[in-house]
């Protein structure tokens, strides 16, 4: 499986991304996920999130999560970025990217990927009036 990983500050560029894409004739799924800041945390209005992260950590810990999708689909590739720093409201933070033979597996090992990095990965969030 291909893994390409990058934690950084600036914008994401969906429309790069999409043109960088590397797919095999035998593949038959791309799903992408984009993590869109919201303007509301719990009961507050907010106006943006600041991400920090421990970087090292963070990687090792992706990195981990990879393994455990390559054990359970056979996905080609995995793409992901998450931001840090200040990310306004209607700003993705997080783009992922899954390319898989099927859907099922494809969207599958997406949620897998962003539920145990929400659980596993040392980034943190502080909202910003």
């Amino acid at each position: 499986m291909k893994r390409w990983l990058k934690i950084q500050r600036e914008v994401i560029d969906e429309a790069a991304l999409q043109n960088q894409r590397e797919i095999s004739s035998g593949m038959g799924a791309v799903i992408y996920f984009l993590g869109v800041v919201r303007d509301q945390e719990g009961s507050a209005t907010i106006s943006a999130i600041d991400y920090e992260a421990f970087e090292k950590m963070a990687v090792h810990q992706f990195n981990n999560i990879f393994d455990e999708v390559e054990k359970r689909w056979p996905i080609e590739s995995v793409r992901l970025i998450h931001r840090i720093g200040i990310v306004k409201v209607n700003e993705p933070s997080l783009w992922v990217e899954v390319i898989a033979p099927h859907r099922g597996e494809a969207f599958a090992a997406c949620q897998f990927l962003v539920d145990e990095m929400k659980k596993l990965v040392p980034i943190w969030k502080r909202p910003v009036a």
